[in-house]
This record gives structure tokens, C-alpha cells and sequence, in this order.
């Protein structure tokens, strides 16, 4: 059985990964992982047959991840997979960030990944064997105004992916990243509730005409932490966006031509 760490488990995207490989036969045991109480997800998980365990704790601190590769290893003999989802959003000008702002996006979703990939990837080097997906967005190939942090540290995220699947594939462990378009989570109603957006300007920029789903993601997620269908993927960042990042029509042509 491969022990893969989900972060950012308590709902969205990490929460319907972490769901899905827990009901893929007996094939993963799933280390759910979030900043937020996570009881409730892995009691459900458990009544419905997942082998699952979890953990609170923040992913930009060391020593928390430093403790999460220590544990790992001494209950289950490392793990075999990571998925680096969790993150947080911020929506204010560029001249209106605050370092402060600045540094704490940068800490969880940058930083973090980079501590769980080192740490835990160092357990899958030691195999030989092993897969990271790291969870970046449309933001990590494009700008989205009013998203400087955000941007930069999914643009980041990209880089790092790139970087060890470049260090590490000829190891035996490959790292991607997926690029979700806007979903429909608990992060984008707060983002919604401030005013932002509405449902129209994405489904209006999407060719699909739709929101993606988080099981659109987690699907994308399971396939790629797959050797046995993904082995020769490594360093890709697989957009995940209903055709979001392939399309620059204006929006006027993109609406008409669905009528």
C-alpha cells in the first residue's frame, strides 16, 4: 500500500483528492493533511473503507514538517506520494500589498511546498520511487490583475516543479503540477464575497462555459501520482481549465459562438 500526504485536505480540491485515492481499491493509504481540524473528513473517509490518517499542523513551518517526515517514516516507512494543494488567496492591488501580505502567500504557497518536497522527498529518493504533484493555477501561467502575490508564488511553484523534476526524475521520483481554472470552492466564495468577480466573468472566459469542478482536479492529480499511467511525465504543468489559458478571443466572439 502507497501512503500518499494530501495538504490542504480539509475541503476543495485536497479534500475530493484525498476522497478519491482513499476509494481507489486498496491501493493508497492517505495522510490527510490541513491547518483546520480534519476529524470530521477522516471519520467519513473511514466509514466509507479509506484507509486514511491525518494531521493539523501549518506547511510553511519547518519544524512541523521536519516532524510530519519523522512520523511518516516511523508509522508507515515514508510515503510514496505528495500532493501540495494547500494554499490561500489574496485579491488587492500591487500598491496596496503589504509585505506582511506579501510574505504569508509566499509562506504557504511556496515555502511549504518546497519544505514538504525537500523532506519528504527525501524519503522517496531513498527508494528510488516516488511522485509530487504540486497544485499551481491559470495564475502560474498568466497574470491575473490584482494578484501579484498570488501570481508570483504560483509562477514559483511552476519553477519548482520544473527544478525537481530536473534534480530528481533520474532518481525515480517525478514532480508535475496541475493548473486549475477557477472552481467553485470555499475559497472562491470568500473571493466572491469580496466583490472581486462573478460567476459571468469566469464562465464567460472559459470556452467550456463552466466552472471546473475539484473532482476535475483530483482526477488530473490521481492520474499523474500513477506510474503505471503517468511514468514518463515529469516536469509538466498540466492546465486544468477548460480551455482558459488555449483561448485569446475576446470575450464577445467566445460567448457568440456558443449560441
Amino acid at each position: 500500500m502507497k501512503t500518499i500526504v494530501v495538504t490542504g485536505a480539509a475541503q476543495g480540491v485536497g479534500l475530493a483528492t484525498a476522497s478519491l485515492l482513499a476509494r481507489s481499491g486498496s491501493n493508497y493509504r492517505v495522510i490527510l493533511l490541513d491547518i483546520q481540524p480534519i476529524d470530521a473528513q477522516l471519520d467519513a473517509l473511514r466509514a466509507a473503507g479509506g484507509e486514511v490518517a491525518g494531521l493539523s499542523g501549518d506547511v510553511s513551518s519547518e519544524e512541523f514538517v521536519q516532524q510530519l517526515a519523522q512520523w511518516a517514516q516511523r508509522e508507515y516507512g515514508g510515503v510514496y506520494g505528495l500532493v501540495n494543494n494547500a494554499g490561500i488567496s489574496l485579491i488587492t492591488p500591487a500598491e496596496d500589498t503589504t509585505a506582511a501580505q506579501w510574505r504569508r502567500v509566499m509562506d504557504i504557497n511556496l515555502l511549504g511546498p518546497f519544505l514538504l518536497s525537500k523532506y519528504l522527498g527525501k524519503q522517496m529518493l531513498e527508494r528510488a520511487q516516488g511522485s509530487i504533484v504540486n497544485v499551481a493555477s491559470v495564475a502560474g501561467l498568466a497574470a491575473v490583475s490584482h494578484r501579484s502575490a498570488y501570481n508570483a508564488s504560483k509562477h514559483g511553484l511552476i519553477g519548482l516543479t520544473k527544478t525537481l523534476a530536473a534534480e530528481w526524475g533520474g532518481r525515480g521520483v517525478r514532480v508535475n503540477a496541475v493548473c486549475p481554472g477557477w472552481i467553485k470552492t470555499e475559497m472562491d466564495v470568500a473571493d466572491q464575497g469580496s466583490g472581486a468577480y462573478a460567476d459571468s466573468d469566469i464562465v464567460n472566459r472559459v470556452p467550456m462555459a463552466r466552472f471546473a469542478r475539484p473532482d476535475d482536479v483530483a482526477e488530473s492529480i490521481a492520474f499523474l501520482l500513477d506510474h503505471e499511467r503517468a511514468g514518463f511525465i515529469n516536469g509538466v504543468s498540466l492546465p486544468v481549465d477548460g480551455g482558459w489559458i488555449a483561448d485569446a478571443s475576446w470575450e464577445s466572439l467566445r460567448v457568440r459562438a456558443r449560441q
